[in-house]
């Protein structure tokens, strides 16, 4: 089973003190369809900072789980994260920070900028993933509504409800790892 997993809010935490609705403003648009932009060089300076290791500390809980399943089943597990290029040094410092680089069957990084939701459904539909694991439900709604066949989960801390036929929220990991 081939089990793909966003960075951001799912091994990487958000950085603390930052209002939801701000994050949101910064990556994007949710009033007219899904829609993200490339930021600009003073918002590029901005997520330069929130990205360091002080303000984006591991998830150690989901960090332990997939570790201690990743050699216990037959799953093959992939990092699938939309952060640009302008976030590679950060990215890869922190991926070898919290030991997350040796879990994975490959990581792909969208450091090419593509739209987010459109990067990750390239990289779902190509390389035909059976689950996929993220924190951001609009975008997770876009993805299940393009991509049937694959089930998706909403990684909520509130509760456990189905959305969609193929879009279901999980509160943690463990039921997904099985």
């Amino acid at each position: 089973m081939k089990i793909g997993f966003d960075l951001d809010g799912i091994f990487i935490d958000k950085p603390p003190f930052i209002p939801k609705k701000l994050i949101d403003r910064l990556y994007g648009s949710y009033d007219h369809g899904l829609s993200y932009r490339f930021p600009s060089k003073p918002e590029q300076w901005i997520r330069n900072i929130t990205h360091i290791s002080l303000f984006r500390p591991a998830i150690w809980e989901n960090i332990q789980k997939i570790k201690s399943t990743c050699t216990q089943n037959a799953h093959h597990y992939y990092l699938i994260s939309s952060r640009f290029g302008f976030l590679k040094a950060r990215t890869e410092y922190l991926l070898n920070k919290y030991e997350l680089s040796g879990i994975f069957a490959n990581i792909y990084l969208n450091f090419n900028n593509e739209e987010p939701h459109i990067f990750k459904e390239n990289i779902l539909k190509k390389l035909r993933f059976d689950r996929y694991i993220d924190d951001d439900l609009p975008l997770l709604e876009f993805l299940a509504k393009h991509n049937p066949k694959i089930v998706f989960f909403w990684l909520n801390k509130k509760s456990n409800l189905r959305l969609l036929g193929n879009l279901i929220t999980t509160t943690n990991l463990q039921a997904i790892l099985k």
